[in-house]
């Protein structure tokens, strides 16, 4: 713990040397542009204590010269880069120089759209996205979505959004370029494998709602509940669609997890504990060699006097905290995974302010099943392999759904 701890709060540290101090002691401390040895009242500018070998001179010094000598040429008149441009710049290219696409500096726009994100409605065209090789790829679809309605699959990959290729795109920047004026239309260029060419999705934005559950009760002895997202209110959600499985009185569980993207870890936990005992293991958060594993354990809410007959769908959308719950039930043994292998999202992130309107979402370790596989490692495959059909739609033919029912109803 305390090795990530240190490496957090030395990135946190640098942040707020350019974030705070550099803009207010810095830029408005200069005397005629100074030379580099000549900057005074710079707040946080000493080198942290475990990072002893930093020079930030040539860091300076970068800074006097484009302070000094770069001119914007591309529009009307020519104009100099505004300091806080300078500043976010230098603190985003602090964060990719780590080399993980899932830490990411959010400047004020790209905060204000991450956090409209997670409250759950934005304007989009409704698919959660993440970078695989450098390219934007489709983790899933949102249910009832414009990209969902026009035929958009897990694992497509995005090649342009509109003209724009998008290989080596800093990920927000694509997620802005997806996102518009609510009516108008985005072109996205996929890349599917198997397809044999490329395919073109024009998507008309829309506001997008995302659901979190569902429930379906079936002919058979089956109950369906399908989570989209384990967002703030899952956990409660949850226990009321675990309610309405009890007073259905049927005995066969199916959880469906396709094409969710995952969300809050104590949702997952929360959950998996309506099915493990307390005490067992759900996921562990490891934070390298030299820190301390942090171990999440069921609550054992003791739901069922019996446990039920219960099947768990996946598919290559299933990401993150929906990998962590189907891993633990399914090492536990109180769930049979069916589908197709999961996305493989096993980082955990941390979101930590720099200055009031901007943070850096960061990696601070990774999420270890309860036998100890890491999630990051190509995902979980499941027991039973199910593709799915032809133009399959769920709701109508849906090929892994018959075959999970199918699991369920030969369980004793």
């Amino acid at each position: 713990m305390k090795k990530f701890l240190r490496l957090s709060f030395f990135l946190l540290g640098a942040a707020i040397l350019v974030g705070t101090g550099f803009v207010a002691g810095v830029y408005l401390g200069y005397e005629n542009r100074p030379a580099v040895e000549k900057i005074v009242n710079v707040t946080n500018k000493e080198t942290p204590p475990e990072r002893t070998e930093v020079d930030f001179e040539p860091f300076w010094k970068a800074w006097n010269v484009i302070d000094e000598k770069y001119v914007v040429t591309t529009g009307t008149t020519t104009e100099k880069v505004g300091s806080d441009k300078m500043v976010y710049g230098a603190i985003g290219g602090l964060v990719e120089s780590l080399g993980d696409p899932y830490s990411v500096f959010f400047p004020p726009a790209e905060k204000k759209m991450f956090e409209e994100e997670i409250r759950g409605n934005f304007g989009g065209v409704g698919i959660e996205v993440d970078l695989v090789d450098g390219v934007p790829t489709v983790i899933a679809p949102l249910e009832d979505s414009p990209a969902q309605k026009a035929g958009v699959l897990p694992k497509d990959r995005i090649l342009k959004i509109n003209d724009t290729p998008t290989k080596d795109l800093p990920l927000e920047r694509a997620i802005s370029l997806i996102r518009g004026e609510i009516g108008t239309a985005v072109t996205l260029t996929m890349g599917r494998n198997g397809a044999g060419k490329t395919l073109e999705f024009k998507l008309i934005r829309d506001t997008i709602q995302v659901p979190t559950i569902k429930t379906e009760a079936l002919t058979e002895d089956v109950f369906v509940i399908r989570l989209y997202n384990f967002g703030a209110t899952a956990s409660g959600l949850f226990r009321k669609a675990l309610k309405e499985f009890a007073e259905s009185k049927k005995q066969r569980l199916l959880l469906d997890l396709r094409g969710n993207p995952g969300g809050y870890l104590e949702s997952a936990v929360d959950i998996a504990s309506w099915f493990l005992p307390e005490g067992e293991v759900v996921v562990t958060e490891d934070h390298g060699l030299d820190s301390e594993t942090r171990v999440y354990k069921s609550k054992g809410y003791k739901a069922f006097k019996n446990d039920p007959r219960m099947v768990i769908l996946v598919d290559g959308g299933s990401a993150s905290a929906s990998e962590i719950l189907a891993g633990a039930l399914a090492e536990h043994g109180k769930a049979t995974m069916v589908g197709k292998k999961t996305f493989g999202k096993g980082s955990v992130q941390e979101l930590v302010p720099v200055t009031e309107d901007s943070s850096i979402k960061i990696t601070i370790a990774r999420w270890l099943t309860p036998k100890g596989h890491s999630l990051s490692s190509g995902g979980l495959e499941p027991e039973i392999v199910v593709e799915p059909a032809e133009g399959d739609k769920r709701g109508e033919k849906d090929a892994q759904q018959a075959k999970a029912v199918e699991v369920l109803l030969q369980m004793k």
